[in-house]
């Protein structure tokens, strides 16, 4: 691949590559070994570049893949009940995802409040979450409980005897839930958490 670009290279500068080799004080073996395979150190893949007016990604064949467009979701302060997430105006920041997760469904994010899922997200953690009334046992959701606001846990299903939204942090006290009060509550999940992004 080296060998096959800078060749190419030459011909385009209507030289060879032993003179441009001699110019830059490499030796003719070197270039014999290029021919026959070898790569260059890191200091002549440099002079050559230099010499052409390219980059030492170009001259090695090293294809750079761009980078993917972001599209960016809402980062809520808070998620009340009763209002469609894509109706809530307390709009703190932006945060962006990649098209391909952005093609697998609606997502937006919400700043944690509050110590219930620590060591694992902490308090002003942003968590990406992915839009979806239902999620398995184990998930970390966002749910709407008691009217009240939304809130992080993770999720275990009791099969007929309804759920428990589990804090990860043991000094928080499950949160049960019969079938009955899930309707009446009513208890509700917003979506599955798929990302926490936090600050260092």
């Amino acid at each position: 691949m080296f060998w096959d670009i800078l060749y190419e290279l030459c011909i385009k500068s209507n030289t060879k590559p032993n003179p441009v080799a001699k110019q830059l004080g490499i030796s003719s073996a070197t270039v014999n070994g290029w021919k026959n395979g070898a790569s260059p150190n890191s200091d002549t893949v440099k002079k050559l570049a230099d010499y052409f007016g390219v980059t030492t990604d170009y001259l090695l064949g090293n294809k750079i893949p761009p980078r993917k467009k972001g599209v960016k979701i809402p980062v809520y302060g808070t998620v009340p009940a009763g209002i469609p997430v894509e109706a809530i105006q307390d709009i703190i920041d932006y945060e962006e995802i990649d098209e391909d997760m952005a093609r697998n469904g609606e997502y937006f994010a919400l700043k944690i409040k509050g110590h219930s899922m620590e060591p694992r997200i902490w308090d002003g953690d942003i968590v990406i979450i992915r839009s979806q009334p239902d999620a398995d046992s184990g998930d970390i959701v966002i749910a709407i409980v008691n009217g009240d606001e939304a809130t992080c846990k993770k999720l275990k299903k009791m099969n007929k005897d309804g759920i428990v939204l589990i804090p990860l942090n043991s000094t928080f006290e499950p949160m049960h839930f019969t079938n009955k009060e899930i309707e009446e509550l009513p208890v509700r999940i917003l979506g599955k958490v798929v990302q926490v992004r936090g600050n260092l």
